[in-house]
Parts: C-alpha cells; structure tokens; sequence
C-alpha cells in the first residue's frame, strides 16, 4: 500500500516503522491511524519480519499526541468511532505474537504515551518525556490510556498522571515502570535495533506463546492465566524449536533455531 505518514524499512529480520509527520510532532490522525492499521496487519502476516521497531521522524517527538484539530470538530459518535479506531490498531500492535519496540525519541504524549504503552518494550533517550495531558482539554484518553498505564505502573501512579496531567522525563518514566531502559539520544536506534535483532533470533512459536499468556493472563484471572500457560506449554513442547534447544542444551552447543 502507498503510506504517506510513515516509514516503513525492512532490515534483515526487523522492520522499522517511523512516524513521519515531522512538522506537527508526528500527532497522530485519522490517516495515521489508517496507515498503521494496514502496515501492522502486513506486518504481523510476514513470516520474514520477526520483531518491529516503532519510532518517530525528527529528533523531537515519538508521537506528541492526537490531532487536535480533528479532535475539536468530532462529534460524540465521531468521538467513540475515533476512539473505538484507535484502541483496535493499538490492541494489534500488542498482540502482534511478535515483541515491538518503541523507541522513543522526544515527547510522547497522549495517543503517543499510549502508541508507546502497546508496544512489547519501550526504551526512551534522555530526552523523552510521557503524559497524558487529555484532561487539560477536557478529555479524557482514548487508546487504551486509562487501561494500560495503570497495568504498568499501578494505580496510584496513573491516577495521578490522568488526573493532573503531567509530564514527567524519562528517568522518572524509568522509575515507575513506564520504560524498559533509558539511553543517549544518539544510541537509541542503535540499541533498539540490537535488542530487536537478538529477539529476531528467539525461537518464534515461543516467543509468540509468551506474548499471548502474558497478555491474555493480565486480563483475567490468575488461575485462566495459568491454565492458559499450561496448554501453551504443552503445544510449545511439540515444536520443532523445542527439540532444538533442549539437545543443544544437552549437548552444550549453541542452539540452531529455524
């Protein structure tokens, strides 16, 4: 498909996905959204990308937000479809049964704290900074933001980001739980790359089975989750990956996973 608010780049076994709408913080719209939907569905269904790096274009912003503009004009049932939009591309993302990485690389903020949120991973330079500011205009988030953020970094926490809707940088974003690690802004790309190919070489049913249980058991009980990790386990158990790992192991030898 043609994309004009996106870059996507396939390198060796990872795609690089970039916002790219630079001069409006790469705020995501409705065509934004559209795009991603379409790259995540081509993505998710090509057996040769095993991991997926998101960023923003520009050195200032990962995703800074929603569009405000479209935003102001919407109606009530504009409002629940945009939102409803947004959440089904996000829960894509998640769930993709291949890890995403953020890299986050300036502001994100509202829609853009929750794109990063959906991710399997999310590491911030130093110049990062996170919130979810829709309360200061009257709203409240809409992609998952009121369910994902209390998940990552408890209750209270969240509460008090929605609620008052502060930044915080990444450090601080690192100390909540918000972020997986913070790292030079000139060294982001080149880390996120490298965690992206090491996982790239991870067994992959194994891989897409921890994405499922951790995912599906976050959103019930732990007796589901843990029936739902035994059935996984014994399905992984007739892999030919497992076969692979477990004689390497025995035989002290790297392991050759296909």
């Amino acid at each position: 498909m043609v994309v004009n608010n996106l870059i996507v780049e396939r390198r060796e076994t990872v795609a690089i996905v970039t916002v790219n709408r630079p001069k409006v913080l790469n705020a995501l719209n409705r065509q934004t959204l559209d795009e991603l939907y379409a790259i995540v569905i081509e993505l998710t269904e090509d057996s040769a990308v095993r991991s997926v790096i998101l960023t923003g274009s520009g050195n200032r912003a990962f995703v800074a937000g929603a569009d405000v503009g479209e935003i102001a004009k919407q109606s009530p049932t504009e409002g629940q479809e945009l939102a409803s939009r947004g959440q089904h591309v996000f829960d894509l993302i998640e769930n993709m049964g291949k890890p995403v990485i953020a890299a986050v690389n300036g502001y994100a903020l509202g829609g853009g704290c929750e794109l990063a949120m959906a991710c399997t991973i999310r590491l911030a330079s130093v110049t990062a900074q996170f919130g979810q500011p829709e309360i200061d205009l009257g709203l409240i988030p809409g992609y998952g933001g009121t369910q994902r953020l209390p998940r990552l970094v408890g209750k209270g926490r969240a509460l008090e980001l929605l609620l008052t809707g502060a930044r915080i940088d990444a450090e601080e974003a690192f100390k909540i739980g918000l972020v997986n690690r913070v790292v030079p802004s000139e060294g982001l790309m080149s880390e996120a790359y490298d965690l992206a190919l090491k996982l790239a070489r991870k067994p992959r049913t194994a891989m897409r089975y921890i994405l499922s249980a951790v995912n599906s058991g976050l959103d019930g009980s732990l007796a589901k989750g843990t029936e739902l990790e035994s059935i996984l386990f014994g399905l992984v158990s007739d892999t030919e990956d497992m076969k692979e790992g477990t004689a390497a192991f025995l035989e002290k030898r790297q392991s050759m996973f296909k």
